[in-house]
């Protein structure tokens, strides 16, 4: 995808990094896991001429032969229909037919883009529709009439609700972080939207690639700061909302907190109005959005899934959730700093408004600046980027925005007396006065701490507003962004109006502002809603790599539509063969892992290296069943790995960071862990694991008085109950000592005398040298080479010529000026002699005899460290 950034008037480097992650989210692509039994999926691409343009499109298909029902999957804006490739293979194989689809001027589609134009996207859309109509797997209601939905995110989710008001053949959406009304998106309060406006237009590859009069408009907006009235309507006419009253289809809303482009109002508008049309709604708050967060992979797309199961395959007992459902963040998990999420929901959706509380502000009237050129600007959020990191500490109470002194006002709550969750849009009434005609005041509420000076800012989201005819003083109702959000007892609530903004266009003209309230803060509550409970802290139930591959297993097998591979008998005895194994992520430019290709015998010790981004970790994650290949195929002991093989409850894994009970001992923690796989307590062979654990008496101490070595110890233990296989090390010996990581490596070795196999993933190469037997070297994905240790690291191009008297310094000239030789240098035991391709070792000692070279022998001189940085020529 083009990530080129040419707009006018931007900073480009906040820009360009920004767009990067905004293309990315804005894709909303989701990735899920197909079941090992699933059918397999076929595709077929092909380029449509429609409507003028050329659009490049991708048909999923498996199964039989018979009439299944249709979804549309459109991608997210920057984007192609690559990016929703795997969420098309994963309904494709619960089956449905899946056609997607690269919008105009996107991908190697042509034509101009017209941000879903009715007579541009929107009619290429229906088109689509006529084509599956004419399939013979695809279900009609009648004839050209298809049985089909549609699903997207951000771009993708707009085309879902526009097509479903102009096409009435479309049966069921579930459009994801997305607008209802793009001009009160990108003009929210008659503001301009600057930063994030910028980032859309410089995303599609620049203004040229735009339909003329959306180039204009934007070029006229972003010269003069100010939207008018035909810029709105060139953007309405693009909007859902234009054709609110024709979209009457079951509707899935999944709408992002963590999101300044498209707020939870465009959900709550487009709720009111389909729901006014009679038909279906739910409503999903999720965590993530354009400004980062958490997307909830897996849960929206079962949700998506089970919407469609509903709707298109009238399945009448497929769960399709709650009405109204919130993520909230329940904490921080003690083992990676992430937020624990949690859900609430209610069985009605309550709006942005109910139940509201009254909170009684203080402060007088105040007078602050509108600067020179807005600038300094005050700083919320950065669209795309800084937007995602701020909104996730704001969730976790940590305050990072900025108001510059002289240019806010601030009103104050008393502290709350009791936890306040705020659900919904706050609003204040204000009265506002200026010296310029009209005012634009930025609003938002603070959740300020006991002790007067951390605050938050709640999503790091602002309410901007213009206020026209303010010279001789409005009185104005502010309605401050949508939000969930927890204030704890003791608390107070801050209501701040700045004059600046970095995402927002100010008057340039220096101005002063005058601010005075007229009411409480009004706050929405929701009473309704309730909260889950609050699930144990992951440190508790923290299962390793081997009990996730698990707990996939035991839920995908629950769904088995065919039967299981068949083993390869010839690879019974082999612990592990990766044949031309490759996977490419969705939204990624390059793949993570191509064309993979090793084997791994038995009682090896197994080395996987390679630097950051080489592809080892996915190589795991695909070892596991966690994640499913693109190509290619992994067996472990003949059978094929996907999630739900029984062959994985013969691999055990460990990955860096497990957590335990601390006040629990060693083995009781052990001996929980194993009751919560639900297997026999006699398979865990709980002593055999503890006593190549090496352990010994600390086994009945509680672990909180555990050294770091012993955890580690501990928890590889925990990988090797059951005694598996295959068991993978990822990073076994981070954080320990020198005599920890000796005794890490014996348990390693231990392990494997029995017969058994390990794969270690490590990052220390002296460790691995003095550890494993055969090593898999990769580098950008692919194999690098493969073998005995020996082989590696004895396969280097430097040899150590040991000498009977020291070498002076004119014979080493000579030396060095031999054919075959590149540099030649003494050392206290003789010469350090490196060849070139053309050198061997036998025509060096030949040479060297004949110059009169005291040899006593020759070998290579070499270090893993040396060997590893040769063959991955120093990407490391």
């Amino acid at each position: 995808m083009d990530l080129r950034l040419r707009g006018p008037r931007r900073p480009r480097r906040i820009i360009a990094a920004v767009a990067a992650v905004v293309v990315l989210a804005g894709a909303g692509t989701w990735t899920a896991v197909a079941s090992d039994d699933a059918p397999p999926v076929h595709r077929a691409d092909q380029v449509m001429a429609v409507n003028g343009v050329r659009l490049a499109t991708s048909y999923f298909t498996s199964g039989d032969s018979g009439r299944r029902p249709a979804v549309l999957l459109g991608h997210g804006f920057g984007g192609t229909k690559e990016d929703v490739r795997a969420q098309a293979e994963n309904l494709a194989a619960d089956g449905y037919a899946v056609l997607t689809w690269s919008a105009r001027g996107f991908g190697t589609s042509t034509g101009k883009i017209g941000l879903n134009d009715p007579k541009g996207e929107v009619a290429d859309v229906s088109k689509l529709i006529d084509w599956l109509a004419k399939q013979p797997q695809v279900q009609l209601d009648k004839a050209g009439d298809p049985r089909v939905g549609m699903a997207g995110a951000s771009y993708g989710g707009a085309i879902s609700l526009l097509s479903a008001g102009h096409d009435a053949r479309v049966d069921a959406i579930a459009p994801a972080i997305t607008y209802w009304n793009l001009a009160d998106a990108l003009f929210p309060g008659g503001v301009f939207k600057k930063l994030w406006t910028g980032i859309f237009f410089n995303t599609g590859g620049g203004c040229a690639r735009f339909e003329p009069a959306l180039c204009a408009m934007y070029e006229r907006v972003a010269e003069s700061g100010t939207p008018d009235a035909a810029a709105r309507a060139l953007l309405e006419e693009r909007s859902p909302s234009a054709v609110g009253d024709r979209v009457k289809v079951p509707t899935l809303l999944l709408q992002g907190q963590t999101d300044s482009l498209f707020t939870l109002a465009q959900s709550d508008a487009a709720e009111k109005a389909i729901r006014a049309n009679g038909a279906p709604v739910d409503v999903d708050w999720i965590a993530g959005g354009h400004d980062g967060g958490d997307p909830e992979a897996s849960r929206v797309q079962a949700r998506v899934t089970s919407w469609f199961d509903r709707y298109l395959k009238d399945d009448k007992g497929a769960d399709t959730g709650p009405a109204f459902r919130i993520t909230r963040t329940g904490g921080v998990d003690s083992t990676d700093g992430a937020a624990l999420l949690r859900g609430a929901s209610d069985d009605t959706y309550p709006g942005l408004t109910g139940g509201d509380r009254s909170i009684a502000l203080t402060g007088r009237a105040q007078s602050f600046a509108n600067p020179p050129g807005a600038s300094p600007p005050a700083v919320s959020a950065l669209p795309g980027l800084g937007g995602g990191g701020l909104s996730q500490l704001s969730s976790l109470g940590v305050g990072v925005s900025l108001d510059f002194p002289g240019q806010f006002a601030a009103f104050t709550s008393a502290p709350v007396t009791t936890d306040l969750r705020v659900t919904g849009s706050p609003t204040a009434t204000l009265h506002v006065r200026s010296t310029s005609e009209d005012a634009v005041l930025f609003g938002k509420v603070y959740d300020v701490g006991p002790d007067g000076r951390q605050q938050v800012l709640p999503s790091q989201l602002v309410a901007p507003i213009r206020v026209e005819g303010a010279r001789s003083g409005k009185d104005v109702t502010l309605t401050l962004p949508a939000i969930d959000h927890e204030v704890d007892k003791g608390h107070r609530l801050r209501l701040v109006l700045a004059s600046t903004d970095l995402g927002y266009a100010s008057p340039a003209a220096p101005a002063t502002y005058t601010v005075s309230l007229k009411g409480d803060l009004e706050v929405p509550t929701a009473a309704g809603v309730s909260t889950a409970a609050a699930p144990l802290p992951s440190w508790v139930w923290w299962l390793p790599l081997a009990g996730a591959g698990l707990a996939v297993a035991l839920l995908v097998t629950g769904r088995r539509r065919s039967a299981t591979p068949a083993p390869d008998p010839e690879l019974a005895e082999i612990p592990l063969q990766i044949t031309d194994l490759s996977k490419k992520y969705a939204g990624g430019d390059r793949y993570s892992v191509r064309d993979l290709s090793f084997r791994v015998e038995k009682g090896q010790v197994l080395g996987l290296l390679g630097p950051n981004g080489a592809g080892k970790t996915t190589t795991l994650r695909m070892l596991m069943g966690l994640i499913k290949p693109d190509g290619g195929e992994i067996r472990v002991f003949g059978h094929a790995i996907r999630p739900g093989a029984p062959v994985l409850s013969r691999v055990g894994a460990f990955v860096e960071g497990a957590g335990f009970l601390p006040h629990l001992s060693g083995r009781q923690n052990l001996e929980l862990y194993w009751q919560a796989t639900g297997r026999p307590a006699e398979d865990a062979h709980l002593d055999e694991a503890l006593e190549i654990a090496g352990l010994g008496d600390a086994l009945a101490r509680a672990v909180r008085t555990y050294s770091q070595g012993m955890r580690q110890r501990l928890a590889i233990a925990q990988a090797m109950l059951g005694l598996p296989d295959l068991l993978i090390l990822d990073e076994p010996t981070n954080g320990l000592d020198p005599p920890q990581i000796r005794e890490m490596r014996e348990v390693m070795i231990r392990y494997a005398a029995a017969g058994r196999t390990v794969i270690v993933s490590s990052h220390l190469l002296a460790e691995v040298e003095q550890t494993c037997t055969h090593l898999v070297v990769m580098d950008r994905g692919r194999l690098v080479q493969a073998g005995p240790v020996g082989v590696i690291v004895g396969s280097g191009d430097t040899l150590l010529v040991g000498t009977a008297t020291p070498v002076e310094e004119p014979l080493t000239e000579k030396v060095a000026a031999l054919p075959g030789v590149v540099s030649a240098v003494r050392t206290d035991d003789g010469l350090l002699v490196r060849l070139d391709a053309d050198g061997s070792a036998q025509r060096l000692v030949a040479e060297l005899v004949r110059l009169d070279v005291p040899v006593q022998s020759v070998g290579p001189h070499r270090r893993l460290e040396d060997a590893f940085l040769t063959l991955i020529g120093g990407s490391a």
